[in-house]
């Protein structure tokens, strides 16, 4: 092949990806990103578990949640510290509780049976891992957890959010998709039979909080943004706190993609924003 003819090749792929990309700002741009107005007052939010809050979603997860004002108690489970754990800690708003077998939850949840809602960032990377580990710990891990929470909750109305992924299928070759169709779809079906919600989060590439990111993510995340494939870690867990007060308007099974968490974790804020304002009149 001639060099000019490459040369033309490769310029009229660049021009169309060019293309496609301003296309797929435009249409983010256009799209409605407002919700509407809470139809009731909001869920009575004080307690909550978070789950994976060593991970890139749960660090952003529990940030959210520690700078909520409705929020009193944070309990994190995990198997280490991280400097906001320890921050959380200090400030007596998170109580950390060590944990290392997520198939057996028999020596703590007595300590959760208060909580209002779970929100559960627990995962891994499918590279390297067989199916069996992997179905073990996103199917596995929480199915485990929410059948003994279940049975020792006091709660009439508890819910847990599982963070998913997006383009996943049941007829998908990737096991990693069929896996966390798997996932969503044991916990739907065992939460019918109960007293609690499942709602699954389905975000693109999680942009990680500003104190964990590093220059390849934050490039990433600068992509992916514009045509609304990427979220922050952090709106992730403010989305969790606006569909957990939103409790009438969410059912069992219901899932959340890029565009909606972002539309809720606005929402959130703007209903913050809202009640400070009340608050200084």
């Amino acid at each position: 092949m001639k060099l000019p003819l490459l040369r033309t090749i490769l310029l009229t792929l660049i021009i169309l990806c060019s293309l496609f990309y301003i296309v797929g700002v435009v249409i983010v741009m256009q799209n409605e990103r407002s919700t509407s107005p809470l139809v009731d007052a909001p869920k009575d939010l004080k307690s909550v578990a978070i789950f994976g809050a060593s991970g890139t979603a749960g660090d952003g997860i529990l940030e959210a949640t520690m700078d909520s004002p409705d929020i009193e108690q944070i309990y994190v489970i995990s198997r280490r510290f991280t400097p906001r754990i320890e921050n959380g800690v200090a400030s007596g708003k998170v109580q950390m509780i060590l944990h290392q077998d997520y198939l057996d939850y028999s020596q703590i949840i007595e300590q959760l049976a208060d909580v209002d809602a779970v929100y559960w960032a627990i995962g891994l990377s499918s590279i390297g891992v067989d199916e069996k580990t992997y179905g073990m710990i996103h199917v596995d891990f929480p199915m485990r957890f929410i059948a003994a929470w279940s049975r020792a909750s006091k709660k009439n109305d508890i819910s847990f959010h599982y963070i998913s992924s997006s383009d996943i299928s049941d007829e998908s070759t990737a096991m990693w998709a069929r896996e966390k169709v798997r996932a969503e779809k044991t916990l739907f079906a065992f939460a019918t039979k109960l007293k609690m919600r499942v709602i699954a989060y389905r975000p693109d590439y999680i942009g990680p909080t500003k104190e964990e990111a590093h220059l390849g993510q934050e490039m990433l995340y600068a992509f992916f943004a514009p045509v609304g494939a990427a979220v922050r870690a952090k709106q992730i867990g403010q989305a969790m706190l606006e569909v957990t007060a939103r409790r009438l308007e969410f059912n069992n099974g219901d899932k959340l993609h890029t565009n909606e968490i972002i539309r809720y974790s606005d929402a959130y804020e703007v209903r913050r924003f809202e009640n400070r304002n009340k608050n200084q009149y």
